[in-house]
């Protein structure tokens, strides 16, 4: 595994107390390789572990991950999301758990894993072989119950000291009454309130989120009448596993009526959400539009609902005991399914705009948006599943997604859920029209040419069948994919001017139009018309600037930038080539990037560096483990690659070539493309121009731009 930063959450407000447990837990990690720290909701697992591990994340070479677990209910989408926490991102179609263990298999890492109970059994399974495989990871495991394995040793968390508890609830009295400090005569109030709340973090957080509205003595008192209730009158405790439920229900009793319902409501999302899909899905005629914003307000000021900055922009979110309890009321009143109906028919709306959008200046921002979106995307397309009739919804939101499966690096996962969604028939031909050609588009990034050619096989007669030719013209180029793959170039060519000229009759323009012209350019290089291909990609250029896509302009850029070396203007080669790694490296568009990487490489050499190019061959090398071997089949796409070495080697030798390539291999992602993007250094005496591989007239036609067709991220 390259090194990479922590993948630690910032902490929104101060740790407070727990100091003898952190020094414990700490201690803990010098002497087991998988701690479970392990207690009841509430009593502070999450913080105490993220918090740790801060404090020891410099003893790791490769930093800490944390991989959140608590909104997966799916075991199979678990390999997925660890993946995605350690930003590891496979074009193959190796199972997820296998590019898991193998990225982990020689890093020096911290792996924290949170809220993993309702999955206990696949986790500990993942848990067991990253910890046989990777014996420099160590686990820790955080949960309500302990993973039962070989070798755990449990941490259990209990409720705070009285002192930490006190300092707990003043910090957040003072957080929410900037003005206010705790007085002498207000202390043994302080101290009954935690007594009564047993001293858990967030039920002393809900109840100092009440402050603004209630005095000390009356938020006691209302308490004191609640606990009281609960016990018949008596002063005994309540048990203590009851605690925090009591606790969470009387700062719910103390909502307003609108709050309350609000907070039921929210329960049905899954992670972030925004304030649109709280407007469209939570509101009616007990809870106007209008006034909705006011109610999430006060539920934020009550600590009711997180506020977040995320890349996506503002978002808010339920801690999992809060979610589990508004659930609870949602269930209680009847009103559970036609949440999720129309939680799933917001989502539905979300991917249909993102998909969009992606043709914009705003594919960053769809990106993001997606990002931020995916469990709750996931909650759509499980409940899609659910009733057999349904499943022609999950089709078309999986089908809809595709911009994020390809252009995103989400192959494994958008593979999961085509063929999940695809093993019904609910009828609605359109939507498994569509599910098809990009589940053969997903199949051909992942180097599967047999599940592709199978897909858009039945894609094409099912479309025919149905008279329907934009479904026939998708499958049509996603064909010419697959023969560019191959090697045939004649056919290649064929299928994709067909297909393009089905695009332009039915007035279709977006970003798969734009890739399948840089494809048709990549077929144009390949049989030796470069001038074609360069007018071609020019076209493609100009059309990206005008809507504002940068995607498929990244593979535009790239054939340019081969067009530019082979006229030897190695800086403008450079300087398209910056332009394609930064693009790439944002979409997390891996192919895109490895080939522009080895071209880039290429430039270098004949620029007059030899070290520096093979750097960035070593580089790229270490990312195609994440693009799949078959890829290499083409005669086409590796002679960048096969031409930079023979120079760089020729002009090092042996052993200082394959020492820099070492030194290219040791860089993470993010190194890598920071020294792709670095200043050319000034080239050595006598190197430039002089010593050519072979001459220009008969050097190997150059790599795919895409080394799969141009199909790397669209």
């Amino acid at each position: 595994m390259r090194r990479r930063h922590s993948s630690l959450p910032a902490e929104l407000n101060r740790f407070v107390g727990r100091n003898d447990e952190l020094t414990a837990l700490i201690g803990a990690l010098d002497d087991s390789r998988l701690i479970t720290v392990v207690g009841p909701g509430g009593v502070g697992k999450s913080r105490l572990a993220v918090h740790a591990a801060a404090a020891v994340q410099n003893r790791y070479a490769d930093g800490v991950r944390l991989c959140e677990l608590s909104l997966l209910r799916d075991p199979d989408l678990l390999a997925h999301a660890m993946a995605e926490t350690l930003g590891v991102t496979d074009h193959t179609t190796r199972p997820p758990r296998e590019v898991v263990t193998d990225e982990l298999a020689g890093a020096s890492l911290l792996l924290v894993v949170d809220g993993f109970e309702q999955i206990v059994d696949a986790c500990a399974e993942l848990v067991r072989d990253v910890l046989r495989r990777a014996p420099g990871v160590q686990v820790l495991a955080v949960g309500r119950r302990p993973l039962r394995l070989d070798g755990e040793q449990i941490f259990e968390l209990a409720s705070m000291t009285e002192e930490d508890a006190a300092a707990l609830f003043e910090a957040r009295a003072a957080a929410v009454l900037p003005n206010h400090r705790a007085t002498d005569a207000e202390r043994p109030a302080v101290l009954e309130v935690c007594r009564r709340l047993e001293h858990i973090p967030l039920a002393l957080e809900l109840a100092a989120g009440r402050l603004p509205a209630l005095s000390l003595d009356q938020l006691l008192h209302r308490l004191d009448d609640r606990f009281a209730l609960l016990t018949g009158g008596c002063r005994g405790a309540l048990p203590r596993h009851r605690t925090l439920r009591t606790a969470v229900g009387w700062s719910h009793e103390l909502c307003s009526p609108e709050e309350r319902l609000l907070w039921a409501r929210l329960s049905v999302f899954a992670g972030q959400f925004d304030l649109d899909a709280v407007e469209y899905i939570c509101t009616g005629p007990e809870l106007p539009a209008d006034g909705v914003l006011d109610v999430l307000g006060e539920l934020v000021a009550q600590s009711v609902v997180c506020r977040e900055e995320t890349p996506a922009g503002l978002r808010y979110r339920l801690l999992d005991t809060v979610r589990e309890y508004g659930a609870e009321w949602l269930r209680a009143i009847g009103d559970a399914e036609r949440l999720r109906r129309r939680h799933r028919d917001w989502y539905m709306g979300l991917a249909t705009w993102c998909e969009l959008e992606w043709f914009s200046p705003r594919q960053a921002e769809v990106a993001a948006c997606a990002d931020s979106a995916l469990p709750n995307l996931r909650a759509a397309l499980e409940l899609c599943l659910e009733q057999p009739e349904d499943a022609h919804l999950g089709r078309h939101l999986a089908g809809t997604l595709w911009f994020y499966w390809v252009g995103c690096g989400r192959l494994a996962e958008g593979r999961h859920w085509l063929d999940r969604c695809l093993s019904h028939d609910s009828g609605h031909e359109e939507t498994r029209l569509k599910a098809l050609w990009v589940l053969g588009y997903v199949a051909i990034l992942q180097g599967d040419p047999a599940a592709a050619a199978a897909a858009l096989h039945e894609c094409a007669e099912r479309a025919d069948r149905a008279g329907d030719p934009l479904a026939a013209a998708y499958a049509t180029h996603r064909k010419g994919c697959l023969a560019l793959l191959a090697d045939e170039m004649p056919r290649a060519e064929r299928l994709l001017r067909s297909a393009l000229a089905s695009y332009e009759e039915l007035g279709e323009l977006n970003s798969n139009v734009l890739m399948g012209r840089v494809e048709l350019a990549m077929t144009l290089v390949f049989q030796d018309r470069l001038d074609a291909a360069v007018v071609l990609c020019e076209a493609v250029k100009e059309v990206c600037e005008d809507h504002g896509e940068q995607w498929a302009r990244a593979y535009a850029l790239y054939v340019l930038a081969y067009a530019a070396w082979e006229s030897d203007t190695y800086d403008h080669a450079r300087e398209l080539l910056n332009e394609c790694v930064a693009i790439d490296h944002r979409f997390n568009d891996l192919v895109g990037l490895v080939l522009a990487l080895e071209l880039l490489a290429l430039v270098t050499a004949s620029e007059g560096d030899p070290a520096e190019a093979a750097v960035l061959q070593g580089a790229a090398a270490t990312l195609w483990g994440s693009v799949g071997p078959s890829l290499f089949g083409s005669s086409y796409f590796g002679a960048p690659r096969a031409l930079s070495e023979e120079r760089a080697r020729g002009l090092l030798g042996d052993e200082r070539f394959e020492e820099c390539v070492r030194d290219g291999r040791g860089l993470s992602l993010d190194e890598a493309v920071r020294r792709a993007l670095a200043a050319p250094k000034k080239p050595r005496p006598g190197l430039v121009g002089t010593q050519r591989v072979r001459p220009r007239e008969t050097r190997e036609p150059a790599g795919s731009p895409t080394g799969n067709g141009g199909e790397a991220a669209g």
